[in-house]
């Protein structure tokens, strides 16, 4: 049931009428500069692994951090209303460096290049796009379902400003005035902090330095064969649970235990005795392992009940936004009296300037050239963008940026939009890029949506100015996109090989007076060939394998371009070692791109999604989070299982105590938001979370420590593997969910 909370029923952190310095250049510097190196990082972690960290607790901790230390060398401490425009800015860099990474380099994989101008573009129009497509949206998302729609990272990072709190911002929140205001506050402080210190060692000792497995994980025989059974022991996930609560942490892990525990043993069984592959698989079904199964045919269902689920959300969601708008238009009506006369912690960027630069945006993104984009592709942006902007808002409030399924909005974009391209005729090479943009940029939108939502529940609940926000976070995506797209070409050329088209195939050879592209070798190569080539870009694999070939002009082909995302080779011809990119996420996008425009998607697969979609819809139980669990792996919410049964087990005992006999339901609700565990919880989110930075920093820079740990973890530590690996990585474990669980218990105060 919708919980909608009356404006007046909540009050903020930070009164609205009290002044303190909020937009400063200080803070949005720091802000932009943090948020282009956490997009850095978190561009080269998306390429490695497919994953992210959210990185507004971590930003909000390091400006903490860093405005004390300019204190103590006497400039002025920054205000509470200062770190979270810091913290929002330097959020913005890891929503784009995700969306960037998850769709660019199927450019690549399709055999394209990845042209600087296209990229830049895709980043900042699907950044500035995302963050204006929320505006109209913050009041329905973050006001009137304050209740309903936790956004976990974001009340985590309110409780790290509050704890963080000067004796100004103490001061203007009404503390002062209150005996107890100042203990109370330094033992919040050292709940949360003592988590960020659990979660920050845990997971360093876990992942970093491989003291045990991070996803202990055991796999069934019959009946329920190729069934598993896993989660991802970290503490930012266990936090995530506890915020967010039992109902909605259980209807995502079943849809886990529907993928892992029914789907998959079911594919197993019917396709066991199959002879030849079944497509989209590309290997007998009896040699797969669950994995396998899950990437072949679970991951196309998990997408269909992922766009089914949101279209339905969307559409329930959609008197509330109409509410919203008409509000927004109201304002527009009113003039400027009208909007001075708002609350300043509910001042917005005015409707008319997010419309003009909607409409701008699409513009821009009709005509330029690079992205080889139509009115119809342009169009596509602005309905998807909307849609899944939306359903990304919501599902970061239910579950949290970490299992926000960005990727598998994206899928359902691609699927839509290649779709409409298949009726319209377009299956040419052009239109696998236009596809790919359509997605790149609502990819980037609806992960900049989500990163914006939870900046504002942040600003929400510590009294910022949401439109001062919004400009922090339009100033910061702009920032992270200039350099991003550099980023992502130098790694890529980093890792590029020219490999002898004699090695591939001796014989091939095209009609070079087609060709009019030109292009020489770059990097090491460069140096021994400094010849000018035509570009041929080679779509099928008829005689040799796709991709981009360079070809002298007889049209024999000298060499195939192997990129540094996703190529397949790792020696250059002088038997030089190269490390590549796998970018598994990317991958998956061109599969679709090639798989619909080619006329060889496996729509079964996704109409069976919708279906499951669609029955739970019928039985009257909300689809999207558990089309959710059905996307993504069971080890990634199984542990929000876990912890939101500890939430339950908490809140069983500590509403029977005897403060809370007289509460209602909902204010139980409230007071288990403000607990303990909620404090903990964000310790641990903003320990997880800084320390996957420390993790990415260790597996992408110092790669030779990294693989000694593991080898010798390998060799040598029980708990990382071996027979009772699993069990043993059990008890760390165990004992941080103790430890939230004892922490959150309450005494009883009344006598």
């Amino acid at each position: 049931m919708s919980k909608e909370t009356p404006v007046s029923a909540f009050k903020p952190y930070i009164p609205a009428n009290a002044q303190l310095p909020e937009m400063t250049a200080r803070a949005l510097i720091m802000g932009v500069v943090l948020g282009m190196i956490f997009g850095a990082s978190s561009l080269y972690l998306v390429l490695k692994v497919g994953l992210t960290v959210s990185a507004s607790i971590p930003v909000a901790v390091i400006a903490i951090t860093l405005f004390r230390l300019s204190n103590k060398f006497g400039a002025k401490d920054s205000t509470i209303l200062e770190n979270s425009i810091t913290q929002t800015a330097g959020s913005a860099g890891e929503s784009l460096a995700f969306g960037l990474g998850v769709t660019m380099p199927a450019i690549l994989i399709l055999g394209f290049d990845l042209e600087i101008s296209r990229v830049m573009l895709v980043g900042c129009l699907g950044g500035l796009l995302g963050i204006l497509l929320m505006i109209p949206m913050r009041r329905t998302m973050i006001v009137e379902k304050h209740g309903e729609l936790k956004y976990p990272e974001g009340t985590a990072c309110a409780e790290v400003l509050k704890a963080a709190a000067t004796e100004t911002s103490r001061e203007a929140a009404g503390e002062a005035s209150n005996p107890n205001a100042a203990e109370d506050a330094n033992r919040r402080a050292k709940i949360i902090f003592g988590g960020f210190a659990i979660g920050l060692f845990y997971k360093i000792a876990n992942v970093a330095l491989r003291g045990w497995k991070d996803t202990p994980e055991v796999t069934f025989g019959a009946p329920l064969k190729a069934g598993s059974l896993g989660a991802e022991v970290s503490p930012e996930l266990l936090g995530v649970g506890y915020i967010i609560g039992p109902r909605i942490a259980a209807v995502m892990a079943a849809g886990g235990v529907m993928s892992y525990l029914l789907l998959i043993p079911m594919i197993k069984f019917f396709g066991d005795a199959l002879t030849v592959p079944l497509t989209p698989g590309t290997k007998l079904i009896s040699e797969m392992s669950p994995h396998d199964i899950r990437s072949a045919y679970v991951l196309y269902i998990g997408a269909g009940a992922v766009a089914a689920g949101g279209l339905v959300s969307l559409g329930r969601a959609m008197p509330t936004i109409w509410r919203s708008l008409s509000a927004g238009l109201s304002g527009m009506r009113g003039g400027k009296a009208q909007i001075e006369s708002v609350l300043r912690t509910e001042q917005d960027i005015p409707l008319k300037w997010v419309v003009i630069g909607a409409l701008a945006i699409i513009a821009v993104i009709t005509f330029a050239t690079p992205l080889h984009m139509n009115f119809l592709g342009a169009l596509l942006i602005l309905v998807f963008g909307f849609l899944f902007a939306t359903v990304s808002s919501r599902l970061t409030g239910e579950i949290g940026s970490s299992s926000n399924p960005i990727s598998g909005m994206t899928v359902a974009t691609l699927l839509f939009t290649c779709l409409i391209f298949l009726i319209m005729g377009w299956t040419g090479g052009q239109y696998y890029v236009t596809a790919l943009s359509v997605g790149a940029i609502v990819c980037i939108a609806s992960s900049n949506a989500g990163t914006t939502s939870q900046d504002l529940k942040t600003g929400y609940l510590v009294g910022s100015t949401p439109r001062l926000q919004q400009y922090a976070i339009l100033a910061g995506a702009f920032s992270s996109a200039l350099i991003l797209g550099p980023i992502l070409l130098k790694l890529n050329d980093a890792g590029t090989i020219y490999v002898p088209a004699a090695q591939v195939a001796p014989a091939l050879k095209t009609d070079a007076t087609r060709l009019t592209e030109t292009a020489v070798l770059q990097g090491p190569q460069a140096e021994q060939d400094k010849n000018t080539y035509k570009v041929w870009h080679k779509a099928d694999s008829n005689g040799a394998p796709a991709g981009k070939y360079l070809v002298n002009n007889e049209g024999q082909a000298v060499y195939l371009v192997d990129p540094g995302i996703n190529g397949a080779y790792n020696k250059r011809p002088d038997g030089t070692e190269v490390k590549k990119f796998d970018a598994p996420k990317a991958v998956l996008m061109s599969y679709i791109i090639k798989g619909i425009l080619d006329q060889q998607l496996p729509w079964t697969l996704v109409l069976f999604g919708v279906m499951i979609a669609l029955v739970l819809e019928m039985s009257g139980i909300p689809s999207l989070a558990f089309a959710v669990g059905v996307y993504l792996p069971l080890s990634s919410s199984a542990p929000l299982f876990i912890g939101g049964m500890i939430r339950w087990l908490v809140d069983r005992r500590n509403n029977k105590l005897d403060q809370y006999k007289n509460l209602n339901e909902e204010e139980m609700q409230a007071a288990g938001d403000r607990s303990n565990g909620v404090l903990l919880s964000s310790g641990y989110i903003a320990g997880g979370a800084l320390a996957g930075i420390i993790i990415a920093f260790t597996a992408g820079v110092l790669v030779d420590l990294d693989k000694s740990l593991n080898d010798w973890a390998t060799a040598n530590n029980p708990f990382f593997n071996g027979p009772n690996a699993n069990l043993l990585t059990m008890i760390p474990y165990v004992l941080i969910a103790a430890v939230l669980y004892f922490v959150a218990r309450e005494k009883n105060k009344a006598n």
